[in-house]
């Protein structure tokens, strides 16, 4: 006789909670994906992380680690069993004299941040958000914008993880230095980081001053100081006014002075260009008259060389609000080839073919505004490169970010279109896609050729997961080799089917196994545990 799902789960550390619910709804941040967890479970310590582990390791279940599902991709979709760490999110050491923060995986960065406040310390650089948890911002590669600064691992100087096997392993650039070069940008297929130490910096604020400037002197401002005359620089581009916004920003000593405000700021603005752009998915030609409105909203704006300035806290002055649910599509490109991507980008966007020499009709199609532009620098950092660093590896890289929003979660109509375009141009200019976003027409055989190292990395992620606990459809489309016949491995999670979600985006659903498997030893004898066994032993356990 097989073992009952209350066998199996008294066998594993009984004494230690496995903190799991059935019935619960996923969905990315943007509403892009939705996915039905068997399990979803929230640990609370090491111990149940382990236990965790230990638990999927013998029921063959895939593990999927998900903090805010900000990626709009289905990278943390599934319906096996979903890990969620805020209950994991304690800082464990300070120490004052490095101002190395050692701390539990879960924590969300804008709690890092606020605790980091309390003691004078912050984090060097950020991204635009700070939903993420640490964790996951390590784990796709988060990057802010500055010349100065690499992507967010860099600051990461040792991680601890759990790996298939329920052993939790240390790792930095001087132990296990090629499972911590996996782990930098590890997508949630190498392990369950436990916990990072950090490099904080002291405190500081941030005056900063924002601009429009039309896009030709933006150009030619490119190979002087653009990018190096301050600290922190991005730029938001309106491609239908050929108009840019430059924000740059120093550090200071100035007292915080808030950012000006105008009538639009607020709710009045936010909905009623939510409205507008609803209305932009039946009538997109529109859409070139939203980039004023666009100005007045966001940033108050009618006339070159207008200016807004602020102080603020160095962590606050980094975000920026991303309004509604969105399609996002990034890539990293050498940033010399930044005046060209954006004059050929830009000539695409107006029908002038023969500047632009993308192979793909515009069409009538219009797009969202504006477009992201951002740098980092990781080519001058002394510590241990990841593996999956889309980044240059010899100089500055350039971010080029093409937002689409999806007002009421309704998809706009360009999307295919545009994205077949600019990816097509960015794969021509070196580049590489952020790991985490809407990337669409990208080949296994593309990531091959743009990651020389992708094989160490599979190397690696090969020998601590060799049963694939951490290996999803995500992973196998895209960087997993082809299986070429062979049986899928042990606990990977393969999609079998998405469907139109009600009110916007898709649901998604996955199989475990094609069919059940024979146990590897007289301790695992049992058979597969089916959804509605779980349901019942864990849905009053959480």
């Amino acid at each position: 006789m097989n073992p009952s799902p209350e066998w199996e789960k008294s066998q594993v550390d009984a004494d230690v909670p496995f903190r799991a619910s059935a019935h619960h709804q996923h969905h990315t941040w943007a509403w892009t994906y939705h996915s039905f967890p068997e399990l979803y479970i929230q640990p609370h310590s090491t111990k149940e992380i382990q236990k965790i582990v230990n638990l999927a390791q013998r029921c063959r279940r895939r593990l999927v680690v998900v903090g805010c599902g900000h990626s709009p991709s289905d990278l943390t979709c599934t319906s096996s069993w979903m890990v969620n760490l805020d209950r994991f999110k304690r800082i464990l050491k300070i120490d004052f004299r490095s101002n190395v923060v050692v701390m539990q995986s879960g924590i969300r960065l804008h709690d890092l941040i606020t605790q980091l406040r309390v003691v004078q310390l912050a984090m060097p650089n950020l991204g635009s958000i700070d939903n993420q948890s640490i964790a996951g911002a390590i784990a796709t590669a988060t990057h802010g914008s500055s010349t100065r600064h690499g992507i967010l691992s860099q600051s990461v100087l040792a991680l601890k993880i759990m790996l298939a096997d329920g052993s939790e392993r240390s790792c930095s650039a001087d132990e296990h230095a090629d499972l911590f070069r996996a782990a930098l940008v590890s997508l949630g297929a190498i392990g369950i980081i436990t916990e990072v130490s950090f490099q904080a910096v002291p405190a500081y604020k941030l005056q900063w001053s924002q601009s429009l400037h039309p896009l030709e002197d933006i150009i030619a401002e490119w190979e002087k100081d653009l990018w190096t005359q301050t600290e922190f620089t991005r730029i938001w581009w309106l491609p239908y006014k050929r108009k840019v916004i430059k924000w740059e920003a120093d550090k200071t000593d100035c007292q915080v002075r808030p950012p000006p405000l105008n009538r639009w700021t607020g709710a009045l603005g936010f909905h009623t260009y939510h409205i507008l752009l609803y209305l932009s998915t039946w009538i997109p030609r529109i859409l070139p008259a939203l980039e004023r409105f666009t100005l007045s909203v966001q940033y108050g704006f009618k006339d070159d060389g207008d200016r807004a300035t602020a102080v603020q806290e160095g962590p606050a002055a980094l975000l920026m609000n991303c309004l509604y649910s969105q399609f996002v599509n990034e890539w990293a490109i050498p940033l010399q080839k930044g005046p060209e991507a954006l004059t050929r980008l830009s000539a695409w966007i107006h029908g002038d073919e023969q500047t632009a020499r993308i192979p793909y009709a515009l069409d009538g199609h219009y797009v969202h505004a504006p477009i992201e532009v951002r740098v980092t620098d990781t080519s001058t950092n002394p510590g241990p490169r990841p593996y999956l660093d889309n980044t240059v590896p010899n100089g500055p890289t350039l971010y080029l970010n093409a937002t689409l929003y999806r007002p009421y979660n309704t998809d706009p109509p360009c999307r295919q279109r545009y994205y077949e375009a600019f990816e097509w141009l960015m794969r021509e200019l070196g580049g590489r896609p952020h790991w985490a976003k809407n990337f669409s027409t990208v080949t296994k055989k593309d990531f091959q050729d743009m990651y020389p190292q992708l094989k160490e990395w599979l190397r690696v992620r090969d020998q601590v997961d060799p049963k694939g606990i951490f290996v999803g459809d995500w992973h196998r489309r895209h960087i997993l080799p082809d299986d070429e016949g062979k049986a899928m491995l042990a606990s990977e999670e393969r999609m079998i089917r998405t469907e139109p979600a009600k009110g916007g985006g898709l649901n998604w659903f996955g199989q475990l196994l094609p069919k059940p498997l024979k146990p590897e030893s007289s301790e695992e004898n049992f058979d597969l545990l089916q959804g509605p066994e779980w349901q019942a032993l864990f849905s009053e356990e959480a």
